[in-house]
């Protein structure tokens, strides 16, 4: 059952679905500073150099020299432009870098929060899209970002950081410690090489000091070692490796029903933070385990919980003997110490049954073992107390021992004068057997005693009497007993084994019927139900689900169906939700409720609560119930995040099939009016050949506009299609706006345009096409929305970074709050004068050829005179640079 050489089934499962993802890197430093992007621009550099292909999907230099000399000589690929608030905001392109499919991409800043309207909240979901294309990511991240480390940072350096990346993420990550001193550190500080030195000030007398600096250090350093850690178990695991393979340490407190078990966990929470090692309380369940009493299994219950409150994982192991259960466990878990108490049995009970502590010395291996006494007191106390109940059986178990000893020895004489002798004391390991398979070892040795007396009483002579004449007979005598009492052992710890596997196949059981019962299930309410229902006949308890609301906990579902609970009752599930810890009776908080709260956690956190309580308002739950009600949670959560991605599909599919049937219409319409339009259009030149008048010119300027209604129609449909060809060319942006303001010059017939683009100023890389349709839109938009007879301002002007072409008109503007929401398709300023012939598609044609050619476009008020601008900004990758004389020559 528990082959050492078998591979770990879900290790081994976890393994093979890494296959086709990428790999993850992670530079892990202690604080900004100490050289986390140098070092990944340099592997990075590394890799590019031996032939692999590499690219930076975003680095962030924060201007320091060595880092932006390293960028150079990578292939950057420009970031996605996402306005927020009248802001560009700089994203990553996953979309791009998908396209490009590198082998590798260099991504800083792993904690990142992406702009709203990304895809994504986090840069690590980002991370998460690449790896899932099987694109190898190298990222850094700082150790006060781990999100389970938040509040241990938070406590010592009172700065809570409130970008977090999930544990998850660096356990299947690579991860390499970039460290420097903390002195050297505070230096790079003083220097500016971290901050400008306004913020280095003030950084060096609160973050930077260096005991924050090296609490940190010693932080980054254990995490890098716990990832290292779990990372050899689960190779260890899924490949069947033998060994402890004691890289790090691993305690194990064994614990039983005892009162001193509370002292045991203690100094096992005490040898575990002195090892910086991750413990467990572990209690091995045996025979044993079904005679205890209330009383015990209520010490048990709180031994456990105080394990859990200190901090540690809690295990509950069926095994057929403690020494059996320990050793498969420190294998399955690799420990390294093993926490027991001192026996406090006599040494006469000893020498009959063996010491524990000894054997397990003896049998464990290459791990250490601890024993500590227990408190006299309790000690004394459990050795004097009375056995628990039951323990000796019935009465009715020996009774029928007895009746089965008379039936054999009725057989006897009544086969006396056919067989041996020899063979009838044979008949006598029936009752024994029996009796011990089905009552118990002690009623098995009680058998064997009655067989041994009637045998010598009825069949051996003298008849009559318990006398031997024979010597002989006395070895038969003493081979029955021996015989008897050996075959009442191995009869019982068969029987033992027999229950242990008939419990261990009820719980398999019961976990498959659950979720069974919840796949099942159509509806989250349903789901729910089910959960409930399931739940309450597993464990004969009462069961109620609560759901987080603005009101307090909701009740959502519940078995039998329950339609209130009491204030106390809702405090206890308010509580479990907010601090993910059970509460109400049988846990340590608010103990006086009836019933007893788990949290029901999935993905997205906490997402209820499920309470338990019984009929006669007992404990809800015993200690060896709490594994199976813990596994049953975990699918109970699997199965809500099952239906709520679902749910998120079925969403996105009828997005998509909207969408889909949009771009076709909007085609389909736009297509089918192009040639009666063309028709139109050159009818009226004819017409204003043949007959000039005022009614042919109007005729012509509304063919016309309706004709760029259909023009926009069509570009809209190209953008939502990614179907727009590219041609990249080096492109006059004097030239280009010539162009547009003369093919405009209808809609700015009553408006004077000025032109203010320096004569110097470098030429731009775009698609020429695309380009001229952006400045028709925004001319046009000009025109038809700006005050009559004003001045319509075209400016170029070339910045740092790039270069900005602005379109500002002079009228209303717009109106506060929407500047970004201008961009939409089919967005129009409804009651506002500015509501002049507008479709709404103008700006978002705009917008989508302009992210198509990777430039950024936004809109504000322009403050003197007051109006709209629009302005176009080009980035430093797309300007054309001029030779320098060296090139030339």
């Amino acid at each position: 059952m528990n082959d050492p050489t078998r591979r770990d089934p879900e290790a081994f499962l976890r393994a093979a679905a890494q296959e086709g993802r990428g790999r993850l890197k992670v530079f892990l430093g202690a604080a900004p500073g100490v050289g986390k992007t140098f070092e990944m621009l340099s592997e990075g550099r590394e890799r590019l150099r031996a032939g692999m292909d590499v690219v930076i999907g975003v680095v962030e230099s924060h201007g320091r020299r060595e880092t932006e000399a390293l960028i150079e000589g990578h292939e950057v690929v420009p970031r996605r432009q996402i306005d927020h608030q009248g802001h560009s905001l700089g994203e990553m392109d996953i979309d791009a870098i998908l396209a490009r499919r590198p082998k590798l991409v260099l991504v800083d800043e792993l904690a990142h929060t992406n702009a709203p309207g990304s895809r994504h909240p986090k840069r690590y979901s980002d991370v998460q899209e690449l790896l899932d294309a099987g694109i190898d990511v190298y990222s850094t991240v700082n150790i006060q970002h781990v999100e389970s480390l938040n509040d241990i940072v938070a406590s010592f350096t009172r700065v809570r950081v409130r970008e977090t990346v999930p544990d998850s993420i660096l356990e299947s990550a690579e991860i390499e410690v970039v460290d420097i001193p903390p002195d050297e550190l505070i230096e790079r500080l003083k220097d500016g090489k971290v901050y400008i030195p306004a913020e280095a000030s003030r950084a060096l007398t609160h973050f930077f000091s260096k005991s924050n600096l090296t609490a940190l250090r010693e932080l980054a350093l254990r995490r890098a070692a716990q990832a290292v850690d779990a990372q050899m178990l689960e190779h260890v695991r899924a490949h069947a490796l033998a060994g402890s393979f004691a890289a790090g340490e691993r305690v194990a407190v064994a614990i039983s029903e005892l009162p001193s078990a509370a002292g045991l966990v203690r100094a096992a929470k005490r040898l575990a933070d002195a090892l910086k090692a991750p413990w467990t309380a572990v209690h091995i369940e045996t025979q044993r385990s079904a005679g205890l009493s209330a009383d015990d299994r209520q010490r048990l219950s709180d031994t456990m919980a105080l394990a859990s409150r200190l901090g540690g994982a809690t295990a509950s192991i069926a095994a057929s003997s403690v020494v059996e259960g320990l050793r498969r466990f420190a294998t399955d878990a690799h420990a390294t110490q093993i926490v027991i108490g001192k026996s406090a049995r006599s040494w006469w009970f000893e020498l009959r049954h063996g010491s524990v502590v000894d054997r397990l010395v003896r049998d464990i291996g290459q791990v250490a073992v601890h024993v500590l006494p227990g408190d006299e007191g309790e000690g004394h106390h459990t050795v004097a107390a009375a056995p628990p109940a039951g323990r000796w059986g019935k009465p009715t178990d020996y009774i029928l021992a007895t009746l089965m000893v008379v039936a054999m020895t009725a057989l006897g004489r009544i086969l006396l004068e056919a067989i041996d002798l020899g063979n009838i004391a044979l008949l006598y390991l029936v009752p024994v057997m029996f009796a011990a398979a089905t009552f118990g070892l002690r009623a098995g040795v009680y058998a064997g005693i009655a067989s041994s007396l009637a045998y010598n009483f009825f069949f051996l002579p003298p008849t009559g009497t318990l006398t031997v004449s024979n010597p002989e007979n006395v070895i038969s005598i003493l081979v029955l007993l021996g015989v008897a009492i050996v075959t009442s052992q191995f009869a019982a710890r068969v029987r033992a084994q027999a229950n242990l596997a008939q419990s261990s196949a009820r719980q398999n059981a019961a976990l498959a019927g659950f979720s069974r019962h919840l796949t099942a299930s159509a509806t989250q309410e349903a789901l729910m139900q089910a959960i409930c229902a399931e739940v309450a006949r597993l464990f004969d308890v009462r069961t109620v689900l609560l759901l987080p609301s603005r009101d307090g906990p909701h009740l959502a579902a519940a078995f039998p169906p329950e339609d209130r609970l009491e204030q106390i009752e809702k405090a206890a599930a308010q509580w479990a939700m907010d601090n993910d810890q059970p509460a109400g009776r049988g846990s340590t908080t608010l103990t006086a409720s009836d019933w007893l709260f788990h949290p029901l956690r999935t993905q997205r956190g906490v997402l209820g609560v499920l309470g338990l309580a019984r009929e006669d308002a007992g404990e809800p739950l015993r200690a060896d119930q709490v594994p199976l009600l813990m596994s049953l949670l975990d699918q109970a959560a699997i199965a809500f995040d099952r239906m709520a991605l679902e749910e998120e599909m079925h969403d996105v599919r009828q997005v998509r099939e909207r969408d889909r049937l949009r771009s076709a219409l909007l085609s389909s319409v736009s297509h089918d009016l192009r040639t009666p339009l063309t028709t139109i259009i050159s009818a009226t030149h004819e017409l204003r050949r043949l007959y000039p008048g005022d009614l042919i010119d109007t005729i012509d300027a509304e063919a016309q506009r309706l004709n760029r209604f259909v023009a926009n129609l069509l570009d809209m449909a190209r953008v939502e299609a990614g179907a727009l060809p590219m041609k990249r060319e080096a492109t006059d942006l004097f030239d280009a706006v010539g162009g547009a303001v003369h093919d405009t010059r209808q809609s700015l017939k009553h408006h004077a345009v000025t032109v203010e683009i320096p004569p110097d100023i470098p030429l731009v890389r775009v698609d020429a096409t695309l380009l001229h349709h952006i400045l028709l839109n925004l001319l046009d938009n000009a025109g038809r929305y700006a005050d009559p007879a004003t001045v319509v301002t075209i400016r170029g002007q070339r910045l740092p970074d790039g270069i900005a072409l602005s379109v500002i008109d002079r009228g209303p503007g717009i109106p506060e709050g929407i500047e970004a929401r201008i961009f939409e398709r089919f967005m129009r300023l409804e009651g506002s004068d500015r509501a002049r012939d507008g479709t709404g598609l103008g700006l978002a044609i705009v917008k989508g050829f302009a992210e198509a050619m990777g430039l950024d476009v936004t809109a504000a008020n322009n403050p003197d005179p007051p109006g709209a601008c629009f302005t176009l900004y080009f980035p430093q990758a797309q300007i054309v640079t001029a030779p320098s004389p060296e090139d030339m020559s």
